[in-house]
């Protein structure tokens, strides 16, 4: 069963930095664009970063500046490195991957959430 684990929750202060990680579990064929989504409190998810499969980043206005994302192809696994944290940018981060199940089925898959809490 293919799945996307996501880790590295956790509670900083201002300033501080977190990493997130998001792995791909289960075979597959071949892994496309992968990226980062968010969602704080009274907002809808909206997309933060994402790299393609030759690992080309993206960045949208929310990360420019503070959030690197990158990929350990030998892992299948993205990262999403966040400093200079701020409070508005606690909420719940959701990673979501573009991928080949098989050498002819494409499917997209998004990770179960990973909460990230920012104080002041």
């Amino acid at each position: 069963q293919v799945q996307l684990v996501e880790s590295g929750a956790g509670g900083v202060q201002t300033g501080g930095s977190l990493r997130l990680s998001c792995t791909v579990s289960g075979d597959i064929y071949a892994t496309n664009t992968m990226g980062w989504y968010r969602q704080v409190p009274g907002k809808q998810r909206e997309l933060v970063a994402w790299i393609t499969g030759g690992g080309t980043p993206t960045y949208t206005t929310v990360a420019q500046g503070r959030f690197t994302i990158s990929r350990d192809f030998a892992k299948n696994t993205i990262y999403l490195q966040m400093d200079s944290l701020q409070p508005e940018d606690t909420g719940v981060y959701y990673c979501k991957a573009d991928l080949l199940v098989t050498m002819s089925e494409r499917r997209e898959f998004w990770g179960q959430g990973t909460r990230v809490t920012v104080s002041s």
